[in-house]
């Protein structure tokens, strides 16, 4: 724990495999889980370009959620941690400065929502920002997003690498103005910008220029969040968008749950059989993961919202689906996984995208699931998985918290399978291996879990 009382969650659970749990029967579970990343990151940047301060409710205490409150305090914002009611740690106070401070270095981890969002904030600086990140990260796409912030007058350094690491030479302002970007790779080039855009000197003109526009909610996302700071972003057309200059209203926000990381959970559920029930499930939420109840009927199971929580019961079997994810590539894990016990062959398509996340994903889960005897093969844009009897063995987390609980997934069904590196889930979930147990387990919702107890995990 650090001197101020915050202790981010980033440490590793263990370099040990980790041997997933088979269920021994159908779950019946309730599990609570931590609130959504994306939330959070995008409460988190507008919260530091506020006209006020600003608290947030419920929010995640995680190593992407570490690295950006890291950043931000690294831009002289005041971020402290104070005692709430959610079941996973502290709310969040945040008091903004302007202008940003300079002569400084961030550490984007794995975070792709920390180099995106942060990049454009380091304009707003007197003095250097240097951007750096996880080796691991190094591959992930920004040379559209270098592109567009110097189109708006940012000054940035690449040495010629289009890539991380580079330089912000803050000025203490930025231009604005019309740019045109090619976002095929990453929604959060779309995000990035529209988040700082309140804060150029004359404001935003956004115009996607691209082959594709995916995970198209999470800039429905960001568009919403501005709009409750009081910022109205116009739509004049299909991938264009218009933010004027102006304030950012500070304000208390409570954070949802994160709908995508309660995907494994509810997956479980048909996997294992039973049934396994997410308190807080919002009726309305710009989250990707709210498209579960539909593809999750799809594939056979029956979705019900009750009281606020979602239930998702086991049918008489797993269903094959030819299926179009480009709006929640988040999610292919996870339907890829159910996929893999389906009655008939699977298709996902929309998703090359993916191949520029913590890891190639596509390539990533093909290789693993031959890895346990399955079959599926690699598309231009997705991947066709065909269901075959499965064995134990090694799956690789690939540095990518998604795929470490893909793993867990197979494991529920299939003995001796090892995630090699489950601390991976620490990116989104660092609580994820306690979870599972509980939910195997068939216990409630845990109570508040201490900063001790999250690094202990």
């Amino acid at each position: 724990m650090r001197a101020d009382g915050y202790s981010p969650t980033s440490a590793p659970i263990g370099r040990e495999p980790w041997r997933a749990p088979v269920a021994d029967g159908p779950i019946h579970a309730t599990v609570t889980v931590p609130g959504s990343k994306s939330l959070t990151n995008r409460e988190l940047v507008l919260a530091s370009l506020a006209d006020a301060p600003s608290r947030l409710a419920a929010p995640l205490h995680s190593d992407d959620s570490a690295r950006m409150i890291d950043a931000l305090r690294a831009l002289g914002v005041g971020i402290e941690l104070v005692p709430g009611s959610g079941a996973y740690g502290d709310d969040i106070e945040v008091t903004p400065v302007w202008p940003l401070r300079g002569d400084t270095e961030v550490d984007c981890g794995q975070a792709g929502t920390v180099m995106r969002f942060v990049a454009g904030l380091g304009g707003f600086s007197h003095g250097d920002v240097t951007l750096t990140a996880h080796e691991s990260a190094l591959h992930r796409p920004m040379g559209a997003m270098i592109t567009a912030l110097r189109d708006v007058g940012v000054d940035i350094d690449d040495g010629g690498r289009w890539a991380l690491p580079f330089i912000v030479r803050g000025h203490g302002h930025v231009r604005g103005g019309e740019v045109t970007i090619d976002a095929s790779a990453s929604s959060q080039f779309v995000s990035g910008l529209l988040l700082a855009a309140p804060r150029f000197d004359v404001g935003l003109h956004l115009v996607h220029e691209g082959a594709r526009l995916p995970s198209i909610p999470h800039i429905d996302m960001t568009v919403e969040t501005l709009a409750h700071r009081g910022v109205h972003v116009e739509r004049p057309a299909a991938g264009e968008w218009i933010v004027p200059a102006g304030p950012v209203r500070g304000k208390d926000v409570a954070i949802e749950p994160d709908l995508s990381n309660a995907a494994p959970f509810l997956a479980a559920a048909m996997i294992a059989g039973g049934s396994v029930s997410v308190p807080g499930w919002p009726a309305h939420s710009t989250q990707p993961g709210a498209m579960l109840t539909e593809i999750l009927t799809l594939m056979g199971a029956r979705a019900v919202r009750r009281g606020g929580s979602l239930t998702i019961t086991a049918g008489a079997g797993i269903q094959g689906i030819d299926l179009d994810l480009s709006a929640a590539g988040e999610l292919v894990p996870t339907i890829f996984a159910l996929a893999a016990f389906a009655d008939a062959p699977s298709t996902l398509h929309g998703i090359g995208h993916i191949r520029g996340h913590e890891t190639d994903r596509i390539a990533a889960l093909v290789a693993e699931l031959r890895g346990l005897g399955g079959e599926a093969d690699e598309l231009a844009d997705g991947i066709r998985i065909v269901p075959r009897p499965l064995h134990g063995g090694t799956w690789h987390a690939h540095h990518d918290h998604r795929m470490a609980t893909t793993g867990a997934l197979f494991g529920l069904a299939v003995p001796g399978v090892e995630v090699d590196d489950i601390g991976t889930t620490a990116k989104t979930m660092p609580e994820f291996p306690q979870m599972w147990q509980r939910m195997l387990a068939g216990e409630g919702a845990p109570g508040a879990m201490s900063e001790e107890s999250m690094r202990a995990s």
